[in-house]
């Protein structure tokens, strides 16, 4: 179970007054988990957020509804980081079954004089070519295959 605190352990470890939580929590700055009877409990993270807001206010003379602003945008912030990463990650997937799909699409065959059949890229061709030799497309990974001189063709089994 994540560790929570009551509020004047919360008001302790942040270095303000309780009461200061509660007035947090009705602007809506600092908002934490409430328990059945209603108990205000804060988490590490809110305590690290209340001494946020000290500091934006001490130190920087922000008012109230400026830090709660500032807090909004960071918020939505962290979702569009997190929603990029994901369509990052979805981008590199795609662009990867893309290429899968390119490669077997791209695959052509070419049969040699003596029947062998030789897988090639689009564009290549086999070793120079010679009278008989022929050019087949396979548009689907199979068995290898040998035509013979009558033109027969043969399945050769996968070694």
């Amino acid at each position: 179970m994540a560790t929570t605190y009551v509020i004047s352990v919360a008001a302790q470890l942040a270095g303000m007054h309780p009461q200061t939580l509660r007035q947090y929590d009705r602007l809506g700055i600092v908002i934490p988990a409430r328990t059945k009877g209603r108990g205000r409990r804060y988490t590490p993270r809110d305590v690290e957020r209340l001494r946020q807001v000290q500091r934006l206010s001490q130190d920087e003379g922000i008012n109230l509804e400026g830090i709660r602003r500032i807090l909004e945008l960071e918020a939505q912030l962290d979702e569009a980081s997190d929603e990029l990463s994901a369509l990052r990650e979805e981008v590199a997937s795609l662009r990867y079954r893309v290429a899968q799909h390119e490669e077997r699409r791209d695959r052509i065959f070419a049969a040699s004089a003596q029947g062998d059949v030789l897988p090639l890229r689009r564009g290549r061709r086999a070793a120079p070519r010679k009278e008989g030799a022929e050019l087949v497309h396979v548009p689907r990974p199979g068995p290898l295959v040998r035509i013979t001189q009558s033109g027969a063709v043969v399945l050769v089994p996968n070694s």
